[in-house]
C-alpha cells in the first residue's frame, strides 16, 4: 500500500512540475548540438544534460531536468554555507543537492520558481539552497520549511 501511494505521489509530482520540466527539456535539447549529452537518471527522477555549454558553471534544475555544465554530476562540491564562510562542512555530492531540487519542484510545481526567487535566488540565504545542502549532507530534509511539531505544540 505504501509503495502504491509513493508511485501515485511521484506521478502527480511529475505532472505538477511538467511546465518547468518542458522549459528544462527545451534548453537541454538546444544544448545537444553544442556538445551536451543527455541521459536518464532514475534515482534522481531526472533527465540530465551534462556538458551544457552555457552558464557560469555548475548545475541548474528545472522540474525533472538537470542542466549541468560539467562532465558528471557525480562529483563533490562545497555547500553554500561553507563557501560563504559561515561554517565548515564536508563536501557534498552535487547529484544529491540537485536531487533535492527535483523533489522540491515535484512538491511545488509551478510555484517553485516564484517561491525560490522570493526567498532570495541563488545564494546561502535561500532556504531552498540550504535545504538542498542539508539533504546532500544527510539524505534527509529536502523540504525548505520546518515541519510543525507532531505533538501540536507551537514553539
Amino acid at each position: 500500500m505504501r509503495r502504491a501511494a509513493r508511485l501515485v505521489a511521484g506521478v502527480l509530482g511529475l505532472a505538477w512540475t511538467l511546465p518547468n520540466t518542458l522549459v528544462g527539456l527545451a534548453v537541454g535539447l538546444a544544448a545537444l548540438p553544442f556538445g551536451a549529452r543527455m541521459r536518464l537518471r532514475g534515482p534522481e527522477l531526472a533527465l540530465v544534460f551534462d556538458g551544457v555549454p552555457w552558464g557560469p558553471g555548475g548545475a541548474l534544475t528545472l522540474g525533472n531536468v538537470i542542466l549541468h555544465t560539467g562532465d558528471s554530476l557525480d562529483r563533490d562540491c562545497l555547500t553554500y554555507a561553507h563557501r560563504a564562510g559561515l561554517c565548515e562542512q564536508p563536501s557534498v555530492r552535487l547529484v544529491d543537492h540537485e536531487r533535492a531540487h527535483v523533489l522540491q519542484y515535484m512538491a511545488l510545481g509551478p510555484l517553485f520558481l516564484p517561491l525560490y526567487f522570493l526567498c532570495g535566488g541563488i545564494g546561502v540565504r535561500n532556504r531552498f539552497e540550504r535545504a538542498a545542502d542539508r539533504y546532500a549532507l544527510t539524505g534527509r530534509g529536502w523540504w525548505p520549511w520546518p515541519r510543525p511539531p507532531m505533538d501540536g505544540r507551537v514553539d
